[in-house]
């Protein structure tokens, strides 16, 4: 038997999986067992921020392997390594954020956000908005408001609220003295890449300090200089202080790693036993995390995101200009590009018309398609992504008769 049919016999698949079986990548590109070369446009859902096998990250790898991965008694010891990172990423942080954690995914950190917003405030009412995604836990399935709910697994979480994204109205009517915490995205991703306003967080914050409750920042896959900024409330133009700041999948170019920041307002009201966890800043990713996060410093990823992501979306815009009977619009920031088509069968379609081709992008709620690059994506790679991408519409227009 092959891979996939292996998978399919011995695995349990939640999903539908494209047909292809990857067995190595290089900067942008994946290679299938059979040897064919796709241009990899997903990033992982952005989490190979580096490209494939970027050496930044394989021997940081292999120099920290060699002295320990996960030290005794975990949490419970010191680790050079974690101290380097935490040395390392506190100087990046927004103004206002004092301690961190490090964890195993996004919606682990995510989910002690929440956890622990509940037990400081002793609230138990969470705002959050509709088309968000926080995690596959059952409590950040529970502030989540896209087609995945808790409604397939126990009845909906009452005391949960939510708005429409963006709405300043909305949210002033539901943010009261009662809501233990507002959770948001400052761009949404699986909702469907969607910018807000410029001024919303900056809104919401004061919103949420005038009635004295936490503000938890998403950016699991915003941070890391996805949207041209280290972190994308720095494109508010006023200084956002959140409570709580989540942080994932770019943060380790790929290894499993996240992390949450806290104020010194929510440090304070976090006591020993509040929270836990056996690989949480183990040496082997605190090592990959510090020597990814530094090289985004250093080399200025975030300046070079929003410089080479402003040239995406303008040929993003002149694809949809070709084809008005499949786009919708093209919207953007930084390599967090989106195209939305005029159905989810299209986006289907799309999604395997480009594989077919040789390029592979993510399918996405509310009639979307992601592109999602490795930072260090070049000019030719992104040209040669949007040949391959036009190809692609064309194959659907004709195999599909759309007028």
């Amino acid at each position: 038997m092959n891979t996939i049919e292996i998978e399919d016999r011995l695995g349990i698949t939640f999903c539908k999986r494209q047909e292809v079986a990857v067995e190595r990548g290089e900067g942008s590109y994946v290679w299938d067992e059979d040897g064919k070369k796709y241009l990899d446009f997903t990033a992982g859902w952005g989490v190979t921020c580096l490209g494939h096998s970027h050496p930044v990250i394989t021997q940081a790898i292999c120099q920290q392997a060699k002295k320990i991965i996960q030290n005794p008694n975990s949490g419970f010891t010191y680790s050079p390594s974690r101290a380097r990172l935490l040395t390392v990423l506190s100087k990046l942080l927004p103004s206002g954020l004092t301690k961190l954690y490090f964890a195993n995914s996004g919606a682990e950190a995510n989910d002690a956000a929440i956890k622990l917003a509940r037990k400081i405030t002793r609230k138990s009412k969470i705002v959050s908005t509709l088309g968000s995604f926080h995690g596959r836990t059952f409590n950040t399935l529970s502030v989540s408001g896209g087609r995945d709910n808790t409604e397939k697994y126990l009845p909906s979480l009452t005391e949960n609220r939510f708005v429409p994204f963006g709405d300043k109205e909305k949210i002033c009517s539901m943010v009261d003295s009662e809501t233990a915490a507002v959770i948001l995205e400052p761009i949404q991703g699986e909702g469907g890449v969607r910018i807000p306003d410029s001024d919303y967080i900056a809104f919401v914050a004061k919103l949420c300090k005038k009635n004295g409750v936490l503000l938890i920042i998403d950016e699991i896959q915003t941070g890391f200089c996805r949207t041209g900024k280290f972190f994308a409330i720095e494109h508010s133009p006023e200084d956002i202080e959140p409570d709580i700041l989540t942080m994932g999948k770019g943060i380790a170019g790929g290894f499993p790693f996240a992390a949450f920041a806290v104020s010194e307002r929510v440090d304070r009201q976090i006591n020993k036993g509040d929270h836990g966890g056996t690989y949480c800043g183990n040496p082997l990713g605190c090592a990959v995390a510090t020597s990814v996060i530094t090289y985004l410093d250093q080399q200025d990823i975030a300046g070079r995101v929003a410089r080479i992501g402003r040239g995406l979306l303008e040929q993003l815009k002149l694809i949809a200009l070709k084809y008005p009977q499949l786009i919708v619009s093209t919207r953007g920031q930084g390599l967090l590009c989106a195209v939305e088509l005029k159905s989810d069968e299209i986006v289907a379609e799309l999604t395997q018309a480009c594989m077919e081709k040789g390029l592979l992008v993510t399918p996405t709620r509310n009639r979307v398609v992601r592109l999602i690059p490795s930072l260090l994506v070049n000019e030719d790679e992104l040209k040669a992504g949007m040949y391959l991408l036009d190809l692609a519409l064309t194959s659907v227009v004709q195999n599909q008769g759309v007028k």
